[in-house]
């Protein structure tokens, strides 16, 4: 994990840098909206770096795990990286380019099992159920994306199911609404970066013929009970074109 934790974390630095050029680049454009200064700021970028840190590497492993058990998968999102992006390393520009990709990260595991809780201001009604007011609620986000009535074998590795776009409007994983995590872009393009490049850059195989054990563990975040062990190799191809 220690491993895990240093790649995210350039990733995390590579993208801030990216961006700050970027903003470099389209300074003699029209003012656009007031900026961010990072002195003022720190406290916000504190929370925002632990709260993405240890849930995006929870999440990296679990997808990581998914696909070393399922060969399969893993090799289609190579064939899409090399169909659509090629030999140059994939970027974040690209990711709107491999919808499979994003199929895959939509199937992953909920880092956090529980939404943020919520305080009912008022006396109201949720379905079938009388909410008093100032009740504190809990969103069991992990109970909704296991359950049959709403997807077909919840259980399953599927990445397949999030062709249909309406299959999509069913994530939960950063709530909804003006409460949603506000750093739920930057999660998920920072996870789909990095599964991009964990999956362009290297050969991936288990350290055994045996099946990865998917044993959840416990605490805040839903990560595995068994660390992820595994071999991987760098593509010779994609290293001499670089």
């Amino acid at each position: 994990m220690t491993l895990v934790y240093i790649f995210l974390a350039c990733i995390l630095l590579l993208l801030s840098l990216k961006r700050l050029f970027q903003t470099r680049k389209f300074r003699n454009l029209p003012p656009g909206p007031p900026s961010f200064p990072i002195i003022g700021n720190l406290l916000q970028l504190k929370v925002m770096l632990l709260a993405g840190t240890d849930t995006s590497a929870v999440t990296l492993e679990w997808a990581m795990s998914n696909l070393l058990n399922h060969l399969e998968i893993l090799k289609k999102a190579k064939n899409e990286l090399d169909i659509y992006v090629g030999h140059q390393l994939v970027e974040e520009l690209d990711i709107s380019k491999l919808p499979y990709l994003q199929s895959i990260v939509y199937e992953l595991h909920p880092a956090a099992p529980l939404l943020l809780p919520r305080l009912a201001s008022e006396d109201c009604t949720i379905g079938e159920f009388h909410v008093p007011k100032n009740t504190i609620l809990l969103v069991n986000a992990w109970d909704i994306h296991t359950d049959p009535k709403l997807w077909n074998d919840p259980t399953h590795f599927k990445p397949d199911r999030f062709q249909k776009e309406s299959e999509a409007n069913k994530i939960l994983s950063f709530g909804l609404g003006k409460r949603a995590c506000p750093g739920a872009n930057l999660a998920q393009g920072t996870v789909s970066l990095t599964i991009a490049l964990l999956i362009q850059c290297f050969e991936w195989k288990q350290i055994n013929s045996e099946k990865i054990d998917m044993t959840e563990g416990k605490g805040l975040t839903v990560s595995k009970k068994y660390p992820l062990e595994a071999m991987c190799q760098c593509r010779n191809g994609l290293i001499r074109s670089i």
